[in-house]
């Protein structure tokens, strides 16, 4: 979707701010639609009110769009209930919060729901999502509140208590225990941040996970998994980890389908314990078994291990206790390792610290955090298979600074994950939005430049080859992998796979020493400021063709007016047949004017004139130089290039911003919208030197001068 620059700009300004104040954090979460809960809390009970939310209504609205939208009968009999109208001993949590509390209802939203039984084997983790002090008895004012880690920032999630019913009974997300109601006020407050309840359909448990712990995940394909996988998984439950895993589905048609085993194909699970037994006829080995649980609550694996299966009367009672085995249609079951690697297709793993499987030993990991987006026209590149536009994708200089701390190991390298995440294309499903297909490529940096922070050129990339990338592009809503690199300075360019697709994104890199990471970001800086118009030397003879031009227009006063001077040039100007262009607007000119008037007349006379179509020509020979085919304009993602030869740093949101006020819808700019540009920056430069007097790069306005100083420019 596209943006405009008083929206996001000044959003993301304001969340930087925020950041600096320290809010985001876990401590200090973000108050996500700036509901502050307490506060609401408290005045809903000086009221005596319940609370009800109208940022996310009791309506069609708040249930989708599509599926759930007003046109779709699945909705016409959903009535909203709080929980005091549902059950006459409403409970928020009974006996506290387990993995037998989440069963699915009628949202395809299984992945959420691994996710959040996962969530119950940790406290710890549990009660940072879920706030404790919550209830239907003390204080009690229909309001609750969730906490989501969220692209980099911890959000606080309010929601009232109003939940979808049919017939009396849940729709969605319900607990065994049918007056316990934390599960689906979570999953509501999980709908609210993505928009709607249909928004939840269809995922990826990684996402929970990730949003559930600020986590970063790394898949297994069992497949091709390592001979280490069971101490793996064991090393990552006890370091509390969160695991799910699925059974890919070839065809999209037959998602959650049950095979003759019990197990359902596209459908996301829980795993929740890995153990050992030693059964009575293994004299000298013992049985790796894994714990799983189908958040259907029910519908289980039938195979050995399962519930009701022989292999149970082989082990004593006391094994059996400490395997918390149960005959029960609950969901939850045990399986042989061996036919879990048979059975599954894949394994998720979030770690709340990369290194959580790699060793026995316990490191504290540094990681860097950076946000960015791809804009069409100027940094959505597309990969390395688009060599003309690949380069113009944001890019973000990684040092390497110290080697691993590995006695064993004589490889001079530096341990790291990478994690690579675009944002927001769940929430923005109603309007279209899919997951984008994306990656990234990692490029060592000569010796000669490291240090310097320039935007790597087209050049570069052609003739070297990157030192590591992402094992493939693909479609998630993250892609993460680790490396082993030589300390040193590389370049991490992350894109989608193909060209002109807009979006934002956070990049992530943790490492096991330090390092850092950050986008990289020219200084913004001026070759030279505007000077006064020089006195007049000997003219040429082109000069003297202008003096003769502007006396025709200018007449006895030798000033002209803005309308003037767009005769005068696009006079001029039609005699370059190689400019193929339509000549210049009244805007361009009156900003020309706003920048060449050195006497406030708002008029240029001669010498200001010829200083003005001095400059024009520099431009011009700039233009032509990246108008190859002389079409009339220049590709937008030539424009870093075009600035940056008139003079001009400028940094990655200056680009940005440059290529959506004066690109057009074939992402071109024009020679008119060109000079217009390079104009408008000239301006700005010299309106900001005016103000810093003391030269140190920072400027105090008050709202009078502000505005003076944007629109003089």
């Amino acid at each position: 979707m596209p943006y405009t620059p008083s929206g996001f700009f000044c959003d993301r300004l304001i969340r930087e701010r925020e950041r600096r104040d320290g809010e985001g954090s876990l401590s200090k979460p973000l108050r996500f639609s700036g509901q502050d809960f307490t506060i609401l809390k408290q005045e809903c009970i000086q009221k005596k009110s319940l609370f009800e939310d109208d940022t996310f209504p009791a309506s069609v609205e708040s249930l989708g769009y599509k599926e759930l939208g007003h046109k779709s009968n699945k909705v016409k009999n959903i009535v909203w209930k709080r929980p005091k109208d549902i059950s006459d001993n409403p409970q928020f949590i009974v006996g506290g919060a387990s993995r037998t509390d989440i069963c699915q209802g009628d949202l395809g939203d299984c992945w959420l729901l691994a996710a959040i039984a996962s969530l119950t084997l940790n406290e710890k983790l549990l009660y940072r999502v879920v706030p404790q002090d919550q209830s239907f008895s003390d204080n009690y004012a229909g309001i609750f509140h969730f906490q989501f880690w969220r692209y980099g920032d911890w959000v606080d999630v309010v929601i009232d208590d109003r939940i979808p019913t049919f017939n009396g009974q849940l729709v969605f997300t319900k607990s065994a225990e049918r007056n316990e109601f934390w599960s689906a006020l979570l999953e509501k407050a999980y709908a609210k941040l993505h928009g709607s309840y249909e928004a939840l359909k269809g995922g990826n448990t990684t996402e929970a996970m990730e949003d559930f712990t600020g986590g970063v995940t790394e898949f297994y394909e069992l497949k091709e998994a390592p001979k280490e996988l069971y101490k793996i998984m064991n090393k990552a439950l006890e370091r509390g980890s969160l695991m799910g895993c699925s059974i890919d589905s070839l065809v999209p048609a037959r998602f959650e389908t049950r095979t003759a085993t019990g197990l359902v194909k596209g459908h996301a699970y829980s795993v929740t314990a890995v153990e050992e037994c030693k059964p009575s006829q293994h004299k000298d080995s013992k049985v790796r078994l894994v714990r799983l649980r189908n958040p259907w609550g029910q519908v289980e694996w039938n195979g050995p291990w399962s519930d009701n299966s022989k292999e149970w009367t082989t082990i004593p009672k006391a094994e059996k206790e400490k395997l918390q085995h149960q005959n029960a249609e609950d969901g939850e079951f045990w399986m042989s390792f061996e036919d879990f690697k048979k059975n599954y297709t894949k394994i998720e793993i979030c770690n709340l610290t990369p290194d959580a499987l790699e060793d026995d030993k316990i490191h504290k990991w540094t990681v860097s955090v950076n946000e960015g987006r791809w804009v069409r026209g100027c940094s959505a590149g597309g990969c390395r298979n688009y060599p003309d536009t690949f380069w113009t994708n944001p890019q973000y200089r990684l040092r390497l600074l110290e080697e691993d701390d590995d006695p064993e190991d004589n490889e001079m390298a530096c341990s790291f994950v990478v994690a690579l995440m675009q944002k927001n294309r769940r929430k923005e499903r109603k309007m279209g939005a899919n997951l984008f297909t994306i990656g990234f490529a990692i490029y060592e940096v000569p010796k000669e430049m490291h240090g310097n922070k320039q935007h790597m050129q087209k050049e570069f990339f052609l003739f070297n080859s990157s030192k590591a990338r992402c094992k493939s592009y693909i479609n998630l809503r993250e892609v993460t992998q680790r490396f082993r690199l030589s300390p040193g300075e590389y370049v991490i360019v992350p894109s989608t796979y193909e060209p002109h697709q807009e979006g934002e994104f956070i990049l992530r890199v943790f490492s096991e020493k330090r390092n850092t990471s950050e986008e990289i970001e020219n200084r913004i800086e001026a070759d030279h400021p505007v000077p006064a118009p020089a006195s007049a030397g000997e003219e040429s003879e082109e000069d003297q063709q202008f003096r003769t031009i502007f006396q025709q227009i200018a007449g006895d006063e030798m000033e002209i007016s803005a309308n003037e001077l767009k005769n005068v040039l696009n006079r001029v100007v039609s005699k370059h047949k190689e400019m193929n262009t339509e000549g210049f607007s009244l805007e361009s000119c009156r900003s020309m004017i706003a920048l060449m008037d050195m006497d406030g007349t708002g008029r240029l006379n001669l010498q200001e004139f010829r200083h003005l179509w001095n400059k024009i020509k520099q431009w011009q020979g700039i233009f032509k130089h990246y108008d190859s085919e002389q079409t009339g304009s220049i590709n937008s993602y030539e424009m870093r290039n075009a600035v940056n030869d008139a003079g001009f740093r400028l940094n990655n949101q200056l680009y940005d911003i440059i290529t959506m006020r004066y690109a057009n819808e074939n992402m071109n700019i024009d020679f008119d919208s060109f000079v217009s540009c390079l104009v408008r920056l000239e301006g700005m430069f010299r309106a900001f030197q005016a103000f810093d007097q003391d030269g140190d790069g920072t400027i105090r306005l008050s709202v009078l001068e502000w505005l003076q100083l944007t629109m003089y420019a």
